[in-house]
């Protein structure tokens, strides 16, 4: 008993710098999903710059539309690129053979990244690709190196060169302290507005891991609600009851 007790307080104590998958990240993140507005955006982004090679086939695109406010005009224009119908699953149209043969492995569907890999590493991912003239994409990634993905949101960051020999001396994570980049190459969004792309992208994705989670909020408010009027009530009762005893 005494094992189980120090195992958890272990875990308990453990850097939120950690994925869920057990891997160290440079960079934290606490997702929002009250946040609406980032999760529209976060879904515009996925679908317009990663649903190519990337599905989620877990997640249908009328319950997204519902879940996040999307009108049905909107969701059929602006994000179901692809074409197809409201109600089918969001996957790609890459074959994955020919996936396998560009990229030496055909890319994972995300559906579940967020709750194997955790916020913190998606986020992170997406902060640290940097230039490397050894791979075939011409870029590495701090998180996951020798990643066969390219950088798919440089039009956005831009490229930047990773300064192995200062580490982690510079600022750069939440609160100080994180790796040395320095951009070399701009992208159309500013520094601030990219790690806002990055953290709306993130954020939706941890909506797609489990999107009852949004039904469990709303139902959780709901029910304190009840809570607090049945206990007004039961005050109320229990005063007209002892009001002839006092």
């Amino acid at each position: 008993m005494m094992r189980r007790l120090v195992a958890i307080l272990l875990v308990a104590a453990m850097p939120a710098a950690w994925g869920a998958g057990g891997e160290q990240v440079p960079f934290e993140f606490d997702p929002n999903l009250g946040n609406q507005a980032s999760l529209q955006r976060g879904a515009k982004l996925f679908l317009n710059n990663c649903a190519g090679c990337h599905s989620l086939q877990y997640l249908r695109y009328n319950r997204m539309a519902k879940d996040l406010g999307i009108p049905e005009e909107i969701l059929e224009d602006k994000l179901m690129l692809a074409g197809g119908e409201a109600h089918e699953h969001i996957v790609n149209s890459m074959p994955k053979a020919k996936a396998e043969e560009w990229f030496g492995k055909a890319p994972p569907d995300l559906s579940l990244v967020a709750r194997s890999r955790g916020p913190d590493w998606i986020y992170s991912f997406l902060l640290t690709f940097y230039l490397d003239d050894s791979t075939a994409t011409g870029v590495n990634n701090l998180v996951l190196p020798n990643t066969a993905m390219p950088h798919v949101l440089a039009p956005l960051q831009g490229y930047q060169h990773y300064n192995a020999d200062h580490g982690e001396e510079t600022s750069g994570g939440h609160g100080g302290g994180g790796p040395d980049f320095e951009l070399v190459r701009e992208g159309r969004l500013s520094e601030a507005e990219y790690r806002r792309a990055v953290a709306d992208i993130t954020n939706f994705l941890t909506y797609a891991g489990e999107p009852a989670k949004l039904v469990r909020y709303g139902l959780g408010v709901k029910v304190i609600a009840f809570l607090l009027l049945f206990t007004a009530l039961a005050w109320l009762l229990k005063r007209e009851y002892w009001r002839d005893v006092h």
